[in-house]
């Protein structure tokens, strides 16, 4: 089972690979409706940039799940992550 990353200091840079960690643990969930979620890059500023895939795109729960499920677990799970971008 995958770990989630343990926090570190505080204004720490995320980095692609814990990011990349989380998302393999939500990534079921957003599966099981359809979709799916693509890593774009991580910003100096800490910014996730994301593309939701298959079923996600242009559902109007799309919002709520880039939002509560996957911002909400970023910034709870990897230091540094300041928000979330979805990615056309």
């Amino acid at each position: 089972m995958s770990q989630v990353p343990s926090k570190s200091l505080p204004g720490e840079v995320p980095t692609r690979e814990r990011v990349e960690q989380v998302l393999n643990l939500i990534r079921p969930a957003v599966q099981s409706d359809g979709g799916d979620v693509e890593l774009v890059d991580v910003t100096a500023d800490g910014i996730v940039q994301i593309r939701l895939l298959g079923a996600c795109v242009g559902c109007p729960s799309s919002t709520m799940t880039l939002q509560v499920g996957i911002e909400r677990n970023l910034r709870n799970h990897v230091p540094g992550v300041r928000g979330v971008q979805a990615i056309p």
